[in-house]
């Protein structure tokens, strides 16, 4: 039975590359890392609005959104309904694309992307919630 089970894992593997195209074609290069950080405790909540204040001022951002975009191809969207909400999207890079939907109060949080390429979509649905994503692309 053993051999039975070996030989039906390595056709099962075999086709899913062939059809993937891991056999037909040469691998690409392109890819991204993301890393979302959300503070557990009060303490750190606190040091991370404080962070994205500094980055508000930093900005010249005046109001509860900021969109910076640095590079060509990029797309970005940013929605908020409630109060005392602060979102940032920054793009630096290529072809980047993310949103960031606030509904709730006293929600903040930033999405930063760096590289070409990286695609970020946020939801914060609730009050007070506070996070960032970091990304990092490639072609």
């Amino acid at each position: 039975m053993k051999p039975i089970i070996n030989t039906f894992a390595s056709l099962t593997l075999t086709a899913g590359l062939a059809l993937t195209g891991g056999l037909a074609a040469p691998a690409q290069a392109g890819g991204s890392l993301s890393v979302e950080l959300t503070p557990r405790s009060a303490q750190d909540k606190r040091a991370m609005r404080i962070g994205l204040g500094i980055y508000a001022i930093a900005q010249g951002a005046n109001q509860s959104a900021n969109v910076t975009q640095r590079g060509g191809g990029n797309a970005a969207a940013l929605g908020q309904r409630g109060n005392g909400n602060y979102g940032a999207i920054h793009q630096q890079g290529d072809s980047h694309d993310a949103s960031l939907r606030q509904s709730g109060d006293a929600n903040a949080y930033g999405i930063f992307q760096f590289g070409n390429g990286a695609s970020g979509h946020v939801s914060q649905r609730r009050n007070g919630g506070t996070g960032m994503l970091i990304q990092y692309g490639w072609n």
